[in-house]
């Protein structure tokens, strides 16, 4: 029998197979790969890049600006897609791949796919070196996209076209795996991509790759409705988890079945409403003094798709209480062992589902006084979140939570707010109110400044209905503004609130605590003695955004404010709100830290400031715990 073929390129090839991907969960199919962004350059402009013109009509292209960008907008796609559909990005050798680095960790660590196709040097070697080509003395086979290797889930280099169809088979399989997702990249040699080659017509006939809801092993099951039953202070620590496998629904019945209360990390946070009787806010050390409570005396603490890092466990110092053990319902065997928590190894929402119905067979709930506690202390925490949004003055420079409480005032639950960095993400954690599962978009996994604009592009382009907020700090916006002109370029209605504070905020007050007196932390004119703490630069950001072409509306008052992201919120173009509050060196205003977080402090100083913080770390550190 013979098989039918079609010539063409590796990169047409590779092209036409990826508009024929799909992913199917839950009776929902969706295309896996809905887009490629493209920055090009020898590299790749005449394999991919001409491949792209080839099929426009079933590959849409979006051209940006800075190589990590295009990754952090393919990021910001596929979370708001569920995982369900991702974006590939192109580039070119050299700088270009190296670009995706960052990108890519980001990708991984937050287990979000995408799908990176950097230009590599020659497979055949005609003339060596080329440009951009990083010359190896030991290895011959070795080229600068092997930085992306150690921040990949699969890494493959086509050096022949038959190497593509089980390379690209196996992209798309770690693509679709809740285990295994996140950045994915084939590289490319130049020379490879625009080499013809018969492809078998079977490659490119339409695959649907199933997302997997496994159930929990009986035993395990078994064994975790004995724990929870014995119980007298469960709580349950929602992950990004409980988004990644839609489980919100669900995890609200089992917490309403069971009375437990639910505290979020930062990619959790949004698994139950604000205003759920169950939910207690976030957790760990940027979290409500609700939950860390809860978490100190907590008897049982039932992770659900959380990794536990450290800024969820207070470095290892939040969970006290006598014989605390750990439950955790996770889809990643991984993090389902950690703590030396009984495993329970499914997806989220079958788990729950599983747990709930187990649960609701022996008519469990927790004691009615642990239920009249946590919901008092909510309360008492609410009162704390009025005080911190409320502006007495409203014809007054506002403070930050003033600014988050402005915008909270604002929105409804259609509206989504993108961050990942600096001194908002501790305020948003403690005071915002989520009043949807995917409201809250903080990017928390790796914290990368840069990644807000970017993100809020791709999450548009896979909500275009939506209303989508970038909230960026001065340090942020100055990593990496240039995507503003690829919104502008396209028509991609995001708003950006720009918030101007003179430098890192987060890090001047974290610098303060281990004595570290803020040193190189303000965006200050540079003294005699060598510190930053002159006049404050005379940098103009909104302008900056302004000649990138976006509108942007100046707000020097809390009155102005609320005007502005009115009026922000009703325009259908990319509009930037710019608003200037305190500078780095003051305090922002929300309640302090709930919990500690370990960043060690010199062992040995003269300056008085470190050794009292050092005083204080080793205090802190003696009440670490290893969990057994």
């Amino acid at each position: 029998m013979t098989t039918s073929t079609t010539r063409l390129t590796v990169a047409q090839a590779l092209v036409r197979f990826l508009s024929a991907q799909y992913t199917e969960r839950d009776g929902v199919r969706r295309r896996l790969i809905d887009a490629t962004w493209g920055i090009f350059g020898h590299g790749n402009v005449a394999g991919i890049g001409q491949a792209l013109i080839e099929y426009a009509d079933v590959m849409p292209y979006h051209q940006g600006r800075n190589e990590q960008s295009m990754v952090h907008a393919a990021v910001g796609y596929a979370r708001q897609s569920g995982r369900l559909s991702a974006h590939a990005v192109t580039t070119s050798i050299g700088p270009g791949a190296t670009n995706l680095v960052t990108g890519a960790a980001l990708a991984t660590i937050n287990h979000l796919p995408v799908l990176l196709l950097p230009g590599d040097v020659f497979a055949t070697r005609p003339a060596d070196p080329v440009l951009q080509q990083l010359e190896v003395p030991y290895a011959g086979d070795v080229s600068v996209n092997d930085s992306l290797r150690p921040v990949s889930r699969y890494f493959d280099r086509i050096n022949r076209p038959e190497q593509l169809i089980p390379s690209a088979l196996q992209a798309m399989r770690v693509l679709t795996d809740p285990v295994e997702t996140g950045a994915v990249t084939l590289a490319l040699p130049q020379d490879v991509q625009a080499e013809a080659h018969d492809w078998p017509d079977e490659f490119f006939a339409e695959r649907t790759w199933a997302v997997r809801r496994p159930g929990a092993d009986p035993a395990e099951l078994a064994e975790a409705v004995r724990a929870i039953r014995d119980a007298r202070r469960p709580l349950v620590v929602a992950g990004g988890g409980v988004h990644h496998s839609r489980a919100e629904e669900v995890l609200a019945e089992f917490a309403e079945t069971t009375g437990i209360p639910v505290a979020s990390t930062q990619a959790g946070k949004g698994s139950l409403r604000h205003d759920h009787a169950q939910d207690v806010g976030g957790i760990g050390h940027t979290g409500t003094a609700t939950a860390n409570e809860l978490a100190r005396t907590a008897d049982l603490v039932i992770g659900v798709g959380t990794r536990y890092t450290d800024f969820t466990t207070a470095s290892g110092t939040l969970f006290t209480g006598d014989g605390v053990r750990f439950l955790n319902l996770n889809i990643a065997p991984f993090d389902g062992h950690k703590l030396a928590g009984a495993p329970l190894i499914a997806d989220a929402r079958s788990g729950l589902a599983e747990l709930t119905q187990a649960l609701e067979v022996h008519e469990h709930r927790v004691d009615a006084s642990y239920v009249a506690e946590y919901t008092e202390d909510k309360e008492r925490w609410e009162q704390r979140v009025d005080a911190c949004y409320e502006a007495d003055e409203p014809d007054v420079r506002p403070t930050q939570p003033q600014v988050l409480g402005a915008l909270d005032a604002l929105v409804d639950e259609s509206d989504i707010i993108i961050n990942a960095a600096g001194s908002l993400p501790g305020d948003l954690h403690k005071l915002w109110r989520a009043r949807s599962r995917d409201q809250y978009h903080l990017e928390y996994g790796y914290s990368c400044m840069g990644y807000e604009i970017p993100a809020a592009i791709g999450v548009k382009l896979a909500a275009p209905e939506r209303n989508v907020w970038a909230l960026v700090g001065d340090g942020t916006y100055l990593m990496m503004p240039t995507e503003i002109v690829t919104a502008v370029q396209e028509g991609i209605a995001i708003k950006v609130l720009l918030i101007q504070n003179h430098g890192y905020a987060s890090i001047g007050g974290l610098s303060e605590s281990v004595g570290g007196e803020r040193f190189g932390t303000a965006y200050r004119y540079q003294s005699d003695d060598g510190t930053y703490t002159g006049a404050p630069l005379p940098v103009d950001l909104a302008a900056n955004a302004a000649s990138l072409g976006m509108r942007v509306l100046r707000a020097k008052t809390v009155s102005d404010l609320r005007e502005a992201l009115a009026e922000a919120r009703a325009t259908d173009t990319p509009t930037c709100v710019y608003v200037e509050t305190e500078t780095a060196d003051t305090v922002s205003g929300p309640p302090p830290a709930q919990a500690w977080w370990d960043v060690p402090v010199a062992e040995t100083a003269t300056r008085p400031s470190a050794v009292k913080a050092r005083e204080l770390y080793e205090r802190h550190v003696s009440t670490r715990r290893r969990h057994l």
